[in-house]
This record gives structure tokens, sequence and C-alpha cells, in this order.
């Protein structure tokens, strides 16, 4: 769906883009991360031609881009930074001119369009209040249903949350999946980590200009090696585990203790063995945020990922 090669920006001497080589397929909800100023936003205008790049290819929907932009922009939809508005005319008004500017999209069908477009980001009940009397994150959703408005097959999206309050952010959240289960490709450009945790499936961290990583999230999700467990007897699980060969107890805090072991079953079945009472046992994995960080420098201070630094945990239930 999107393809660089060796893609770069420089502004003179500054190159803010340096080489990246993106791969983003169809079926994807693929996180585009980075701090902000790393580069983001000017990659995603590059692939929408509304930049030109200095070096390298780029491919969306298997066209060279900018050369073949008309018949490839019909087919994205796209949010990039504060979306644009006439603040006198309506939100319904915006998108009927904007549908009427761009190729492709049909007259006959344009009113039901716009209304489902309005519908789809809970601006139905007001897409005939002028624009000037949106919030920040009313605004935000109309660039959205701008970008939905002819049913793409990719959805290229800059920050799409910005502005939106918790309860908007996940009726978001939940429109994407909703769209990427109808066939839709998600690229979202986001320096909110925890969001992107919870959305995406692929990943590509952007630093200083350069694609440092990218993979799926689960590989990024890798295991610590570390398990945690949760007994009413902490005490005698620290004997049972003091003779076992590759588990070595790290901490005990109250009723759980940490264990350093690689099979989380095995260790499970060792305890239970020993007349260890497990009432919790979490294999701890590795965050998103710290999976980015060890890429990028823990001493960065750029990446804002509220909540994000606890490890993420496979929880199971287990009965002695």
């Amino acid at each position: 769906m999107i393809r660089t090669t060796g893609l770069t920006k420089s502004y003179g001497s500054v190159r803010a883009v340096d080489g990246v080589d993106l791969d983003v397929r169809a079926g994807d909800i693929y996180g585009f991360v980075g701090a902000n100023g790393s580069g983001k936003t000017t990659t995603v205008r590059m692939l929408l031609g509304l930049v030109l790049a200095t070096s390298g290819q780029i491919q969306v929907l298997g066209e060279e881009m900018p050369r073949r932009r008309r018949s490839v922009l019909p087919r994205v939809g796209a949010l990039i930074e504060n979306p644009a508005a006439y603040p006198n005319l309506s939100g319904r008004r915006n998108l009927t001119l904007l549908d009427a500017a761009g190729p492709g999209g049909s007259r006959r069908t344009r009113k039901t369009r716009v209304g489902e477009a309005l519908e789809q980001v809970g601006l139905a009940g007001v897409g005939r209040r002028p624009v000037k009397q949106y919030s920040l994150g009313m605004r935000q959703r109309l660039g959205l249903a701008a970008a939905l408005m002819r049913t793409p097959e990719l959805l290229i999206l800059d920050e799409p949350t910005n502005g939106l309050d918790p309860q908007g952010i996940l009726e978001i959240r939940e429109l994407l999946l909703g769209l990427h289960s109808q066939g839709t490709t998600v690229f979202l450009s986001s320096h909110l980590l925890a969001e992107v945790e919870q959305l995406c499936d692929r990943v590509g961290v952007l630093d200083r200009g350069r694609l440092v990583l990218q993979d799926q999230l689960s590989s990024m999700q890798r295991s610590t090696g570390r398990v945690s467990v949760r007994t009413a007897d902490p005490a005698h699980a620290v004997s049972v585990l003091s003779g076992v060969d590759g588990a070595t107890v790290l901490e005990r805090v109250g009723q759980q203790i940490v264990v350093e072991h690689q099979d989380p079953a095995e260790l499970n079945r060792l305890l239970v063995e020993g007349g260890v009472r497990v009432s919790e046992l979490s294999e701890q994995r590795m965050s998103l945020e710290q999976s980015v960080l060890a890429v990028t420098g823990a001493s960065s201070d750029r990446v804002d990922a509220p909540g994000a630094l606890r490890d993420s945990a496979t929880r199971t239930e287990v009965t002695a």
C-alpha cells in the first residue's frame, strides 16, 4: 500500500527525513511514531505529494507518487495536521464543497455521503452549525469526516486524536477499527505511544529523520524473561524455587514475587507441585515505549506516552 526507498527531504543543510524505507502492507493498521519534530509530518506530506522529496522513491497503492497522484489520491483519505475549513460555513457545507472540488465524487450521492461521514465521526447533530463555533476536537472530527467521504482504500492520518477528550479518542479508535475490519488499510502518524499500542499491529519508529525500527507490534512487545507470581505464601514459593535450575527470584513485595524464568507454564507447574497456591501468574513483556526508547535513547524526553511506562502483561488466572 505504501512503499518508500531512500526517502529523503532536506531544507538547506537540515535533513528532516533521512533515507526512510517504509513498508506498509494491505490490511495493516500501521503506527508511524516518533517525537514531535522527528520528521513524521514531512514524511506524510511527501507520501501525498504535498511536499517534493529531495531524493528517493514513493509508491502508494502500487503507483509512483507524486507523478501518478491524479489516479492515486481519489482512493486515499487523508487528515494532515490541523484540518482546513471555511469558518463561516457549516460543517456540512464544507464537506459538500470539498467533495465537489475533488475528482471522482458523484454529485448524485453527495448529500448521502456527507450525512454518513458526519454520522461516523459524531457530528451529525452539529453539521449545520458554523465551523467557527466548533471546538478543536470538533474540527478534528470534521477533518476525519472529509477523509472518509469516498470510502478510501487507504487512510493516512496525522495525529487524528489531537484535541479530543478521552471519550472522543475511544470513539475514533473504534471507528478506525471498524473501517479496518471492512478492508481499509490505516497509516497512523502519532507521538502518543499508548494510543498506537492499543490500535496498531505494525509500527515504524522515526528518530531525527531516520527509520530506526519497523516491525510487528507483537515482536516489539517481547518477553522480558520475568514472571510475576502472586501467592498467599510467598516465603514457601521462594523456598520451592531456591533449588530449581533456571529460576531466580528477583524481587519479593508482599504476596508478589518476580521470578526470572523463560517458561511461565513450567514455572507454574513447579510451584503447584511444590504445594504453593498460585492465585495469579503474569508474564512480563516489553511495552511499546520501552522498545522505542531502546532504539531512540532512554535519555530523550521527547516522546509523550502517558501511562505506557508499565510492563504489559499477559495474565493467567490459575488454581493450585
